[in-house]
């Protein structure tokens, strides 16, 4: 095959990293598009170093390109400068393998990992030049479907899909792919493939589904309105997880991209249940890999890729029964050839700091810990799990250790905070400092740095805090500036930096987050109006957003500043994700009685989630009847 580029190399040389847009890495994966008999373009709706950073989409690439009816390319985000050019010149976007028009492919692709990505899903869709809202779209167009995270509240957006998936993408995906060959051998219509689409499992089509709203604004009832299509949508979960697909030879970028390391994902899900964590939740039941399997993954990524790191992954690392043995094991192996070693998600303890001390340069290095709330009532609230003690005894063995740097991070406008809650953030930060001039003079590595980071709280979907209100930009920064002036009064001020994230992005990210179908109309007109890379601070332009929602007769309040009632029906209700709502109605009763519910390990909170008849809720005395 003859190789051509989709971009000139005038366009080349003057854009910002002109390596996005090349292809050619190693280890891509190189097909004859006329030998297969599926094109599907896998969009990361962000920049290329962003998106070459993310492991679901590695993960996906590699399983789809293993069959050889299937052709899976990368397509990432244009860069603000290209776009314009693109946009200028009518070039149509393409996918990185093959520089082909996506326009010709038979699905498009988008991951959905973050809120405020949503307008370039359009810019995705308007660079490929097919219309925006699913219900334009002709015969032979291709297929547009979304998964990830943000999928577990797909209504913002579903105007502009024709498929959801809800879950994870190693179960259903052949299923569907097996269906899309049927449809073409058999000739079927656009709309005859998305009906029997939605029999497949996880699979989500908002074309079949009516939502019907109350006068007071909130969702009545959404039912299908096609006969067969299932009323609820079942989460797909991956459970023989040492066996399921992984790519051991990633493609190795020209450039540096945010995550530029071998990455081994140890488990998925979560023992914790932290009310505010949806990962936590829809990610249930905890699900390890076997330490086996991930010593012959590092053995074969490290020696394919060339990196001289490896990043050891999971939302709680330290939960990783394995833990030790493999991370004895890559000491062993790795240390002395000049490889490091991550640990991200590491609770603060003793084993952890022995670990870090072996892989870490302390004199450089910093600490993280996030206790997510100051107090121990608010930590209770959010079952965080997590005594001061527990804080400060591992503040104290990291200072013994000769750690000198600790990053704390904590959330603003949780249910049920109190002024006193704030200003307990600053006190818990100066008991972290006061800890490290307890130890003699002689013996410190000079003067303590303690990073105080707090983000706004979001209320996501499937947590026991989806019911909880939010409050207006104004209010967040008072909150700040509780936390500041604390920080401020306390006696080892000078050892002491917060920061605080924006609050406009905040509430719209609230709005995002729990919104329904009439968003759509607002992310339109805001992408219309110039709204793109909203995640980036540079790009963000909040008076856009409201001009967007004012055209779109849409109150944002409506959807941040109330508490949610018990019986309301939310716009995701119609996934059924494994954890019952009784549960999370439950855990937000508690929260409010600052409640503690114990780890999954420890005690069953009966979730539901042992419905997938595996993972930790069937791990020896914690099994489940």
């Amino acid at each position: 095959m003859s190789f051509k580029q989709a971009l000139c190399e005038k366009i080349l040389m003057s854009v910002e990293k002109p390596a996005r847009y090349l292809g050619g890495e190693l280890h891509q994966v190189i097909k004859d598009p006329a030998s297969v008999d599926i094109r599907f373009a896998f969009c990361f709706p962000d920049v290329y170093e962003i998106g070459m950073s993310h492991l679901g989409m590695k993960i996906l690439y590699d399983m789809f390109n293993r069959r050889d009816d299937v052709y899976c390319e990368r397509v990432f985000s244009p860069w603000p400068d290209l776009h314009r050019v693109m946009k200028e010149q009518q070039i149509p976007l393409f996918a990185l393998e093959s520089q082909d028009p996506v326009s010709g492919f038979d699905f498009i692709g988008l991951t959905l990992q973050y809120e405020m990505c949503y307008t370039n899903i359009l810019q995705i869709l308007d660079l490929a030049q097919i219309p925006l809202l699913a219900a334009d779209r002709a015969e032979g167009m291709p297929f547009v479907i979304g998964g990830g995270p943000c999928a577990y509240n797909p209504e913002p957006v579903a105007d502009f899909f024709d498929l959801f998936y809800i879950g994870e993408g190693e179960v259903s995906y052949d299923a569907l792919f097996d269906l899309y060959l049927q449809a073409k051998r058999e000739g079927w219509a656009r709309r005859e493939f998305l009906i029997r689409a939605a029999s497949v499992p996880g699979i989500y089509v908002p074309l079949l589904y009516d939502v019907v709203y109350k006068e007071d604004g909130t969702v009545q009832s959404m039912l299908p309105n096609t006969p067969g299509v299932p009323q609820k949508v079942q989460k797909q979960l991956v459970m023989e997880f040492s066996d399921s697909v992984y790519p051991t030879k990633p493609i190795v970028p020209f450039i540096k991209i945010t995550q530029d390391r071998v990455v081994l994902e140890l488990m998925r899900g979560c023992i914790r249940g932290c009310r505010f964590c949806q990962a936590g939740q829809i990610y249930r039941p905890t699900r390890e890999k076997d330490v086996e399997v991930l010593k012959r993954y590092a053995d074969e990524m490290l020696s394919g890729t060339g990196y001289d790191e490896i990043s050891l992954t999971s939302l709680s690392s330290s939960d990783y029964s394995g833990l030790e043995e493999l991370v004895t094991y890559l000491i062993d192996h790795y240390k002395d050839k000049g490889v490091n070693i991550s640990l991200p998600s590491l609770r603060i303890d003793a084993f952890s700091l022995d670990v870090m001390s072996k892989v870490q340069d302390i004199r450089k290095s910093s600490l993280t810990f996030a206790p997510e709330a100051g107090s121990q009532r608010m930590r209770d609230v959010i079952n965080k799990g997590l005594t001061e003690e527990d804080i400060l005894h591992g503040a104290g063995l990291a200072f013994a250790g000769g750690w000198q740097k600790v990053k704390l991070y904590f959330m603003l406008g949780l249910p049920q905070e109190t002024d006193e809650d704030m200003q307990a953030i600053a006190e818990l930060a100066n008991k972290i400092a006061v800890r490290y001039y307890d130890i003699p003079k002689d013996q410190r590595n000079g003067k303590c740095q303690i990073t105080i980071s707090t983000s706004f709280f979001i209320p996501k979907p499937f947590t026991p805090f989806q019911w909880a209100r939010m409050y207006d930009k104004e209010e967040y920064k008072r909150r700040a500036k509780v936390v500041n002036d604390a920080v401020k009064a306390q006696l080892n001020r000078k050892s002491l930096k917060y920061n605080w994230h924006e609050t406009d992005v905040s509430v719209l990210e609230g709005v995002f987050a729990r919104g329904d179908r009439r968003i759509a109309r607002a992310i339109q007109y805001a992408y219309e109006d110039g709204a793109l890379f909203d995640s980036w601070s540079e790009f963000y332009d909040h008076d856009r957003w409201l001009r967007a929602f004012e055209k779109a007769g849409i109150d944002m309040e409506f959807y941040t500043l109330r508490e949610r009632g018990e019986d309301e029906i939310f716009p995701w209700d119609f996934i059924d994700d494994g954890v019952s709502k009784e549960y999370l109605l439950r855990e937000w009763k508690r929260s409010k009685e600052g409640k503690v519910t114990p780890n999954c390990r420890m005690q069953c909170a009966g979730c539901g989630a042992n419905q997938y008849g595996g993972g930790v809720c069937f791990e020896g005395q914690n099994q489940v009847p």
